[in-house]
């Protein structure tokens, strides 16, 4: 759990401290106050981009200096994450007061989120499916994000080999594939082990008061069981000719099924889309504390806007069960009467506030 959060010119914040003594985190408060930003910061403690994906210049204070900071104790090591104002798009992460990777984080601290934009998700790109598995197998498999990092950049060198084919030199070219190669498969194998372990959680998971799901990884059409570097090299005219790569782990789709009804979660109304989502990501936390030996920290955003009295007494309860760490925001105190155990903060326009239990 995070013990300590401290913020510096990050968003609207020019500064909070922020102590939980409690499983849940609750921050309160009025649209545009800060709330969201909180728990952006927290998600900064994870390898990525967050949980908006925003540039890192964009997360700086308006009107500070440029640079920001955000750091966390965990287990009694800081963890620190931030930008300089001289090297705004660079970002700088410490770990233990030791300069390290963002992929490192990892190790350190597993996080995942739900936010409203998120709610749209089996609706939108494919691509932002994958951002989501790949944030569920990373707290599973830490190494998945730096094996994603080199997959991107020996594919970005191939795609520009590939603008003048007959001039590239074949050899460079087959070593970039059998980079995509060893991390590719790394990718794949990593997505289909959390998608296994996923549904043998889920299987035996009431169908109310959350829709049970059954995930699927979804290839690009065409693709075989032959070796990615084998295909890839197979692929060179036909990849030279689209202007891309057309064969791998970044062509993956999630597929979602809402079991009771044997309806793909595209179909299923909005709230179904969303109780489908939350049982993915319980059954996920109490895969990583079965993992890991700890829960994840998850981050809410406005989760129980839409829930029903019942379904949102189900839900703390089901997230108390996880064991973990819980950062939730809302705009109304009344949506989390039913929620014992928790560190009440208000926020108003970038100013924390102890709230009274």
């Amino acid at each position: 759990m995070i013990g300590r959060l401290t913020l510096s010119d990050f968003r609207n914040h020019a500064d909070a401290l922020i102590v939980p003594d409690q499983p849940f985190v609750l921050l309160t408060g009025d649209n545009g106050a800060g709330k969201t930003n909180i728990l952006e910061a927290v998600s900064m403690l994870a390898p990525g981009r967050g949980l908006r994906g925003a540039a890192l210049r964009a997360m700086a204070r308006q009107d500070g200096g440029g640079s920001f900071g955000i750091a966390a104790e965990v287990d009694g090591v800081v963890l620190g994450t931030g930008v300089s104002a001289d090297a705004p798009d660079r970002r700088q992460v410490r770990i233990g007061g030791v300069a390290s990777s963002a992929n490192a984080l990892a190790d350190h601290l597993a996080i995942v989120w739900l936010t409203p934009a998120m709610d749209r998700l089996f609706l939108d790109s494919p691509g932002g499916r994958r951002r989501f598995l790949d944030r569920l197998t990373l707290a599973l498999h830490p190494g998945h994000a730096a094996h994603s990092a080199r997959y991107e950049a020996a594919m970005r060198a191939r795609n520009r080999l590939l603008t003048d084919l007959r001039r590239a030199d074949p050899t460079w070219i087959g070593a970039l594939e059998a980079q995509m190669d060893e991390h590719g498969t790394a990718l794949a194998a990593a997505r289909a082990d959390l998608v296994a372990r996923l549904n043998a959680q889920l299987i035996d998971q009431s169908d109310e008061p959350f829709a049970r799901p059954l995930i699927r990884i979804a290839r690009e059409d065409g693709a075989s069981d032959e070796p990615l570097g084998q295909r890839l090299a197979r692929a060179r005219r036909r990849d030279a000719a689209a202007g891309r790569t057309l064969s791998g782990p970044h062509r993956h789709d999630l597929d979602v099924v809402h079991i009771a009804k044997n309806q793909a979660a595209a179909l299923c109304s909005t709230g179904e889309q969303k109780a489908l989502l939350l049982s993915i990501l319980l059954a996920h936390a109490a895969l990583v504390s079965a993992d890991r030996g700890q829960p994840p920290v998850l981050l809410l955003d406005e989760v129980a806007a839409h829930l029903d009295p019942s379904r949102r007494a189900a839900l703390f309860d089901r997230l108390r069960e996880t064991g973990g760490q819980v950062w939730m925001t809302g705009t109304e105190d009344s949506l989390f009467n039913e929620l014992n155990g928790a560190t009440r903060l208000h926020v108003t326009a970038g100013h924390v506030f102890r709230s009274a239990a």
